[in-house]
């Protein structure tokens, strides 16, 4: 479970944020949280709220960058740049990630992070028994990298020496078989983001998204059940599976999902899903995402959530990860929204409010603004702007 992620120099945010997931015993219970291994209570979903243009994704994309460098970096090519950018006119400095996770056994780990586009500064893995002890250390001295590694770290000395400058230590060592904080936080991550921001809706989506179901029949119940119950016309969903000739030549399987209506006269009928409604395909596309999430424990992070979706139906995607029968791993989501009809539900401690100020990007969450209660109408202080975060038109 992630308890916080904090970053520095970072597109449109200059100075260090914090996005924490951490509850205090003084946080009322409204759910949408769960007790982790360690005994932090920590929320499980996190709303990220602001106007159009202000930083809620790029409040994202830190968290969403770092999980990728660790566990898939050592794919990248020895020449390939790093996709950060730093905030415009301070390129020379680096960009700061830290992030605290712990895993399934209650271990909780911290990851440090600095780097440039060209390579990676310093890293570093910490592993908190009594206090945080290293498990490695690496810094660049301006020549080559200096290596400190605790005993028990399993990773040989020279491959370490020979990570390269682009790659993370522990990227590299998951290829050889050293199962570190990479598998055990976050063994499963699903997001719609990438480094250049929300990755839209396309109709191969369409197609993945039923393989996916196809090859895991407990995700299609469930999907299923959700999409039939949430009054979408639909009173079944089934998937073709064909074999086709693809333009290079060759054959592969190709995944076609149908949806079967039934009308006034009692009369049933299929529709291909591209021939449902756009609000229809998006449910079936997240639904692909936040399912092997809820299912295994992980973290989703998802921009927009509400995107072709009605406002009301935030609320039924979210109670899938305060439900103890779906969510029984802890599973987590952070994601951005403009609809403020989760501020009838989420309490002050898990909504993120960003704003904008001259170019720069500024976070703070919903328990940290002066003089707001537990009890105050959250959504009408917002929309009326007393919260901030909102635009001024």
């Amino acid at each position: 479970m992630l308890h916080y992620y904090s970053f520095k120099n970072f597109q449109s945010f200059r100075d260090t944020q914090t996005v924490s997931f951490t509850l205090t015993n003084q946080a009322p219970e409204r759910g949408w949280e769960d007790i982790a291994p360690s005994g932090q209570r920590l929320s499980t979903a996190m709303a990220v709220m602001g106007a159009n243009g202000s930083g809620k994704t790029a409040l994202l994309k830190p968290l969403v960058f770092v999980i990728n460098f660790i566990k898939s970096s050592f794919h990248a090519s020895p020449e390939e740049a790093i996709l950060v950018t730093s905030y415009a006119g301070f390129e020379e400095e680096p960009t700061e990630i830290e992030l605290v996770a712990e895993d399934k056994h209650g271990v909780v780990w911290k990851y440090i992070l600095k780097l440039t586009q060209e390579r990676v500064l310093y890293e570093a893995l910490y592993q908190k028994k009594t206090r945080f002890n290293f498990v490695f250390v690496r810094e660049w001295n301006g020549h080559a990298y200096d290596i400190k590694q605790h005993k028990d770290f399993d990773f040989n000395k020279d491959e370490a020496m020979k990570v390269r400058q682009n790659a993370s230590l522990i990227s590299t060592a998951l290829q050889y078989g050293v199962e570190i904080f990479g598998h055990k936080a976050f063994s499963e991550f699903a997001t719609n983001i990438d480094i250049f921001g929300r990755d839209a809706f396309h109709s191969p989506d369409i197609f993945w998204a039923a393989e996916h179901y196809h090859k895991d029949p407990e995700s299609m119940l469930l999907m299923t059940e959700l999409l039939t119950k949430w009054d979408l016309g639909l009173i079944d969903l089934r998937i073709e599976e064909e074999e086709r000739t693809f333009p290079d030549g060759k054959k592969r399987k190709w995944y076609f999902p149908l949806g079967l209506h039934k009308n006034k006269q009692g009369k049933t009928f299929e529709l291909p899903l591209f021939l449902e409604s756009s609000g229809t395909q998006s449910f079936f596309v997240l639904l692909s995402k936040l399912l092997p999430v809820l299912k295994a424990g992980g973290l989703a992070v998802i921009d927009e959530i509400e995107k072709d979706l009605h406002p009301h139906m935030v609320e039924p995607i979210l109670d899938l990860f305060t439900d103890p029968n779906i969510n029984q791993h802890k599973a987590q989501i952070i994601f951005t929204c403009h609809s403020p009809e989760v501020l009838d539900f989420l309490q002050k401690s898990q909504v993120i409010f960003v704003e904008k100020n001259e170019c720069e990007s500024v976070a703070y969450r919903g328990d940290e603004i002066t003089g707001l209660r537990s009890d105050d109408n959250l959504r009408a202080k917002y929309m009326s702007g007393a919260l901030g975060a909102v635009p001024w038109l």
